[in-house]
C-alpha cells in the first residue's frame, strides 16, 4: 500500500507542503537572470562564493561564514572544532537530533565524539536537563525547531536562560538552524537576535528556502578559518559549488520575506485538521511553518483514505505515513508556496473527505 500512496501523491496537481516539485525547473528558474559569463568558484574561492558567504554572515549577525555542500558535514565539523578547543570529546543534544538518528553515527565514527542525550525523545530539552548533565561537555547543540516532535520550540526566554547558563559554565552552544528562517515569526525576533545567543550557527538553503542544496556555517573568523580546513579534509571543497550557491541566493531573496506568510498559513491549515474527528496536529497550534498530522487510526486504515483524496481532489496531502504508538499514524507538513496554489474548493473537498473518516 505504501507504493500506492506514494504513486497517488506523485500524480496530484497540487500539494499541501513545500514549494512545488523538486525538478529541473528549480535550477532553470534560479539561472534565468544569471549572466552566462559569471565565473564559477574554484575550490572554495572566487567572488560568487565569497560574496554569498559575506551576505549571509551579515544577515545572521556573524563575523564570517563558510558555504558547505551539506549541513551534515557542516555540523559534524562545528562540533569537532568545539570538542578540540575544550579538549573534551563529549557533546550533548536532543535524543532525536539529526546527528543521532539520520547520520549513521557519523559523528562517532568519523570524529570519535561521544554524544550525551539531553532529556527524553517526546519533549523539548530544558535548562534543567543541561544543569543535570552527569559530566562536563564541550558543546550543546540545540535544534530550532525540533523537527521530529512536530517542530516544537522553547520560548525565547528559555533560550536566553540556556545560553546564559552555557556561557557562564564554559560550554559552547551551537545552533542547528536548518529551519531558522521559519521560526522568526513566532519569536518575533530577527535571525541576528536568535543567532546572538549561540557560538556557532548552521543554516540550510533547501528546506524553507527551497534551493537545490547547500548550507552555511557561521561564527567568528577564527572558528570559520578552522572550519575551512575541515571542509577540505571532508572533501567539501568541490572544484565548483556555484550551482548550489546561485540557487541558494536566488531562492533566499525570493522567500526570506515570506516566512510570516507561511507561518500564518500553517496555523490556519492546522486548525482545519484539528476540526476533523480523529485527526490532530503536533503542536496543536504550530510555532513555525511545519507541524505533524496525527490520525487516531492505523496506517492500513488511513492510506486508502489519503490515496482516494489524492485521486478525487488532485491535492497531495502526503506520499507516506509513519506508524505511531497505539496503532496510529501520521505525516509531516512544511508550508511553503505550494499551498497558496491549491484552489479553495479543492482544499474544502480535502477536509470534507478527511472529516468523513469513520
Amino acid at each position: 500500500m505504501n507504493n500506492v500512496l506514494k504513486d497517488s501523491f506523485k500524480k496530484t496537481t497540487y500539494k499541501l507542503s513545500q514549494h512545488g516539485p523538486r525538478n529541473a525547473s528549480v535550477l532553470q528558474d534560479a539561472f534565468q537572470s544569471v549572466d552566462g559569463s559569471l565565473e564559477s568558484d574554484i575550490y572554495g574561492e572566487g567572488a560568487v562564493i565569497e560574496n554569498f558567504e559575506s551576505k549571509i554572515a551579515e544577515f545572521l549577525g556573524e563575523e564570517t561564514a563558510v558555504f558547505f555542500p551539506s549541513g551534515t558535514m557542516a555540523q559534524q565539523i562545528a562540533l569537532r572544532i568545539w570538542a578540540d578547543r575544550k579538549t573534551n570529546k563529549k557533546i550533548a543534544y536532543h535524543p532525536l537530533s539529526h546527528l543521532e538518528i539520520h547520520e549513521q553515527d557519523g559523528l562517532k565514527e568519523l570524529q570519535s565524539i561521544e554524544p550525551l542525550l539531553l532529556g527524553t525523545a517526546e519533549r523539548l530539552l530544558t535548562i534543567d536537563d543541561i544543569r543535570n548533565l552527569s559530566e562536563p561537555v564541550a558543546c550543546i547543540l540545540i535544534e530550532l525547531p525540533q523537527r521530529e516532535i512536530g517542530g516544537q520550540l522553547p520560548t525565547f526566554a528559555e533560550l536566553e536562560e540556556i545560553s546564559q547558563y552555557c556561557h557562564d559554565n564554559g560550554i559552547k552552544i551551537h545552533l542547528d538552524g536548518a529551519r531558522l528562517w521559519e521560526v522568526t515569526p513566532y519569536y518575533n525576533k530577527s535571525e541576528k537576535e536568535i543567532c546572538g545567543l549561540f557560538d556557532s550557527v548552521y543554516v540550510s538553503f533547501y528546506k524553507g528556502i527551497g534551493g537545490i542544496a547547500g548550507a552555511i556555517l557561521a561564527g567568528s573568523a577564527d572558528f570559520t578559518d578552522e572550519a575551512r580546513v575541515w571542509k577540505r579534509r571532508y572533501g567539501g571543497d568541490l572544484i565548483s559549488l556555484y550551482p548550489y550557491i546561485l540557487s541558494a541566493d536566488f531562492y533566499f531573496d525570493k522567500r526570506i520575506g515570506k516566512m510570516g506568510q507561511y507561518y500564518e498559513a500553517a496555523k490556519e491549515l492546522a486548525q482545519r485538521f484539528n476540526a476533523c474527528n480523529g485527526v490532530s496536529t503536533v503542536p496543536e497550534v504550530p510555532v513555525s511553518n511545519m507541524f505533524h498530522v496525527h490520525f487516531q487510526k492505523s496506517v492500513e486504515v488511513i492510506e486508502p483514505v489519503l490515496a482516494k483524496i489524492h485521486a478525487e481532489t488532485g491535492v497531495g496531502c502526503s506520499g507516506y505515513l509513519q506508524t505511531k504508538p497505539g496503532d496510529t499514524c501520521g505525516f509531516e507538513l512544511s508550508i511553503g508556496d505550494a499551498l497558496a496554489e491549491v484552489p479553495t474548493e479543492k482544499l474544502d473537498q480535502v477536509f470534507e473527505m478527511l472529516g468523513a473518516i469513520k
